[in-house]
């Protein structure tokens, strides 16, 4: 009975190894950036790297100025935050590409990399937001976005490892101890 049981978790294991190898991961996808240039996200491979959908005219817009100060404290060499502009909640992100630049960087001084706007839910959702959200594409968690500035963790090698839903602060324990793993 032990070495059937040792066999199934070996089996298990083996199994949960070799689907994470071939697992999609962030770092397969290239993004138009807000200014209109394709970057390939492999280009923050050994970073830990939290994605975050805004919009410039919701209630949790504010949440920016959070995301720029955890930004300017642990980014650099080991830590990155990418910011996707969407219109799918109460089109609460109207504005054009340059529109939301000229805002994010007025208002609450972003320096992090921001990017073109997408969609995050629906028919037209984006590929890198079904690979987030979806179990089948990430191999960890069906988190669908709910709302503007869910915030999704994703570890060095591309995996999603968590997500953090809109309402929670981006300075929240679970994203700071992340961070200081």
């Amino acid at each position: 009975m032990k070495k059937l049981v040792l066999s199934t978790l070996a089996l298990l294991i083996l199994t949960t190894v070799y689907a994470q190898k071939n697992m999609k991961s962030l770092h397969d996808f290239t993004m138009k950036t807000i200014d209109g240039k394709d970057l390939s996200l492999s280009a923050f491979k050994g970073k830990k790297v939290m994605v975050v959908n805004t919009a410039s005219e919701c209630g949790l817009t504010p949440q920016y100025k959070l995301l720029e100060e955890l930004y300017v404290e642990y980014g650099g060499d080991e830590f990155v935050i990418l910011g996707f502009p969407a219109n799918n909640f109460g089109a609460q992100e109207p504005g054009t590409d340059t529109e939301i630049k000229t805002f994010c960087t007025k208002n609450y001084g972003v320096t992090f990399p921001m990017f073109s706007k997408i969609s995050v839910k629906g028919a037209d959702m984006h590929p890198l937001y079904k690979f987030l959200t979806s179990f089948e594409e990430n191999g960890l968690v069906d988190a669908p976005v709910t709302w503007n500035f869910q915030k999704y963790l994703v570890d060095e090698n591309g995996h999603v490892v968590d997500f953090v839903t809109p309402t929670e602060s981006p300075v929240c324990d679970k994203v700071l101890d992340w961070l200081k793993k």
